[in-house]
């Protein structure tokens, strides 16, 4: 059908679809080739986590939270045990807070890096797919190193960490900065100054700053789109309370802001360099003590049955603003209910507006 015909049809793509990551529907109004409008109906793997969760104690619940997201399981566990910890009044060790933050980060290049790779790959830039999967590798070995597991990590826990950065673990990390110093910057360069890969992304899905504001677009798309939206900035918590964290933005490297694809991309391997720099100093200041408020659990257990109060926790994950919020009731083993926020259903609201006229 010839485009500028004034008939449009509804195509579906998804929930299985081969170039899909997540099983998701988008009914898309088609003139020709033109989009015109998109609905989103998320919910097509709906597992009913929070219903589930009524059940369990807040430990047993952490392995719940961490499969919410493979990409970003540990943000989910620290959103998760902050919004414990708040509800329980409980103190999180100094060193606990510095793992906490290094795995953070360690995540979010790996997440990025996956999100950049992909996006080169679907617009038939197979090579720099490769250089990103190449370079996820090394950051994927080091968190296995870490805490045994390259997905699901079962590292955090409420008032700490389980594992500890051992010599070995710290001179893997060292190596694996050292490598990307040395080689990230191609991957950078590969994409960024190729004029057919910068021409497949500018003015692609553009999200304008006040469409962002208007739909609550959160991190690297919010971010993209000129907004200086980062919770390491505006609510530091865990070891970002020690560092000095901006958040960063397109206009700030380029002086403009177009709001689109390659928007998002730069944003997203900028804070790839910044995730090394918080990793450096978080090694470097690395201080010494315990890994938990209460190693041992049957006390910990017993000291949460006894807690009442309502906790939220939001951290800034690798998408943007990952939230829980409980409530603990005293006396009882469970949690009385358990509410997740993550950042991907707050920016699916914004993508018809992406979607149209592409």
């Amino acid at each position: 059908m010839a485009e500028g015909s004034n008939k449009t049809y509804k195509v579906p793509i998804g929930p299985v679809h081969v170039g899909l990551k997540e099983p998701i529907t988008a009914w898309l109004d088609v003139d020709g080739e033109r989009i015109k409008g998109a609905t989103i109906r998320p919910g097509a793997i709906h597992r009913g986590i929070e219903f589930m969760a009524r059940d369990r104690n807040p430990i047993q619940i952490i392995y719940l939270a961490e499969r919410i997201c493979g990409i970003c399981s540990f943000a989910h566990i620290i959103a998760f045990v902050r919004a414990v910890e708040d509800a329980a009044r409980i103190e999180v060790p100094a060193r606990a807070q510095y793992i906490r933050t290094i795995v953070l980060e360690l995540e979010r290049i790996h997440s990025h890096i996956l999100w950049a790779g992909v996006a080169c790959y679907t617009f038939g830039y197979d090579s720099a797919f490769n250089l990103g999967m190449i370079l996820r590798e090394k950051v994927m070995d080091v968190l296995e190193a870490l805490t045994g597991n390259r997905v699901n990590y079962g590292t955090g826990t409420v008032g700490g960490v389980r594992r500890d950065i051992t010599p070995a673990v710290g001179k893997a990390i060292r190596e694996m900065m050292t490598f990307y110093k040395n080689e990230f910057g191609v991957f950078y360069d590969v994409v960024t100054d190729d004029p057919i890969a910068k021409a497949r992304m500018r003015n692609v899905g553009v999200l304008s700053k006040e469409d962002a504001v208007t739909h609550c677009a959160l991190g690297p798309t919010a971010r993209g789109s000129g907004l200086r939206v980062d919770l390491r900035w505006s609510s530091p918590y865990e070891a970002y309370c020690d560092m000095d964290i901006k958040p960063l933005v397109p206009q700030d490297y380029t002086g403009e802001v177009y709001g689109d694809v390659f928007d998002r991309f730069l944003v997203r391997v900028l804070e790839v360099y910044q995730s090394l720099e918080i990793i450096e100093n978080a090694m470097a200041g690395l201080p010494s003590g315990d890994l938990m408020w209460e190693p041992k659990l049957p006390k910990l257990l017993n000291y949460l049955k006894q807690a009442d109060g309502t906790g939220w926790g939001a951290i800034e994950g690798p998408r943007g603003d990952d939230s829980h919020i409980l409530r603990l009731t005293g006396g009882q083993d469970n949690i009385t209910w358990w509410k997740v926020r993550a950042p991907t259903y707050a920016n699916a609201v914004s993508w018809p507006i992406m979607f149209k006229d592409n």
